[in-house]
């Protein structure tokens, strides 16, 4: 594996909403953890500026502690619904998290699908007082990051999706989302997006539970497609297929 100052790169793991990039994080960091007979080999920050608030556990789909299966996750529940949280933010936290890491002799591995954050940070974007950009888009990346992207064939991904969205409504999000508009109101802006205004309307009766479940798959199919297109832009990134995906990193690092 190629380094930096002595240091692994951080590995940076992206791609569309459902493609599997968490999964394959903790399946890696588990592997590295067994290959290199440690307890713990790698550490996971999370790039997704959902997964940020308390309390919206089902309808950001964060990885339960039973999936973490004992690799430490950071980005996640960082602050409430109606707290600002921004990309510059992001940074800040997710610089600090990466030394602290690496001071433990872990690798840390970023997974998301917010390609701000993640372009913020490997682009090493500096932001002033107002947070405005302060930089050219899409400068050259620090030689600390190494990005895999999820590779699938659409058709595959958009059936994923459309498996996710029944999976969320078989784990009570009605419950979560009746629960989140009651504590922080329905007009946050929290409540605003992804999967909690679809049930909101289940809720109010404008929507059957199948009209919702297919809603929110169509939904995500296209913000899988902006996120794509976002990420196609640099060319910086590796796109692997999932099936490859952690045989490709082992190759790398090991």
């Amino acid at each position: 594996m190629s380094q930096n100052n002595g240091q692994e790169k951080v590995l940076v793991i992206i791609g569309p909403t459902g493609s599997g990039k968490t999964g394959l994080a903790i399946e890696f960091a588990r592997e590295l953890a067994k290959r290199r007979g440690v307890e713990c080999a790698a550490e996971i920050i999370s790039a997704d500026s959902r997964a940020i608030y308390k309390g919206m556990d089902i309808g950001t789909a964060k990885p339960t502690r039973e999936e973490m299966q004992g690799v430490p996750h950071w980005g996640i529940d960082i602050v409430g619904p109606g707290e600002r949280f921004t990309v510059a933010d992001f940074c800040e936290y997710a610089r600090a998290k990466i030394a602290e890491i690496r001071a433990r002799g872990r690798l840390p591995i970023i997974a998301g699908g917010t390609g701000l954050y993640v372009d913020a940070l490997v682009f090493d974007y500096q932001f002033n007082d107002d947070v405005k950009k302060t930089y050219s888009d899409r400068q050259q990346m620090s030689s600390d990051y190494l990005i895999l992207g999820i590779d699938w064939p659409r058709e595959e991904l958009r059936k994923r999706l459309v498996q996710r969205s029944n999976k969320l409504f078989e784990q009570n999000i009605e419950a979560e989302t009746t629960a989140m508009g009651e504590l922080y109101g329905w007009s946050s802006q929290a409540m605003k997006s992804d999967i909690y205004p679809i049930v909101q309307r289940m809720i109010d009766g404008e929507l059957s539970r199948e009209e919702a479940i297919a809603l929110n798959a169509l939904d995500d199919w296209h913000l899988a497609k902006r996120q794509l297109t976002w990420f196609k832009r640099n060319k910086n990134i590796n796109w692997v297929p999932l099936n490859q995906a952690k045989e490709w990193l082992i190759n790398l690092y090991l």
